[in-house]
């Protein structure tokens, strides 16, 4: 059974900082490129970041307005995907979604992704 879980999420003034961590569980995690996505309430669904399954190089990439304050990461020998965001703001107030994805490197859109999460909740409020 498939399952990917994320934790880490909560509230945070502006300006602070949230790791989330993903752990993955019944399919080749390290086969499968993982990826972050969000969603606040009454928008779709959108992209934030993601990392490429390579064993040697992982390429890295990252929506335009995460650039510089979100960090990607993953551990294979672990089957998790971690995020480290930095310098909060309250547009990333959101529910953040783990995915994982087996379409070519670059992918973005959410139906590239065939494993999902159930979202963990963060809100960057004062």
């Amino acid at each position: 059974q498939v399952q990917l879980v994320e934790s880490g999420g909560g509230l945070v003034q502006p300006g602070g900082s949230l790791r989330l961590s993903c752990a993955a569980s019944g399919f080749a995690f390290g086969s499968y490129d993982m990826g972050w996505f969000r969603q606040a309430p009454g928008k779709e669904r959108e992209f934030v970041a993601a990392i490429t399954w390579s064993p040697f190089t992982y390429f890295t990439y990252y929506e335009d307005s995460v650039k510089g304050r979100f960090t990607i990461s993953r551990d294979n020998a672990k089957n998790t995907v971690s995020m480290q965001m930095n310098s909060l703001k309250p547009d990333d107030t959101a529910v953040y979604y783990c995915a994982a994805s087996t379409a070519p490197r670059g992918a973005r859109n959410v139906a590239d992704f065939v494993h999902w999460g159930q979202g963990t909740q963060v809100t960057v409020s004062s």
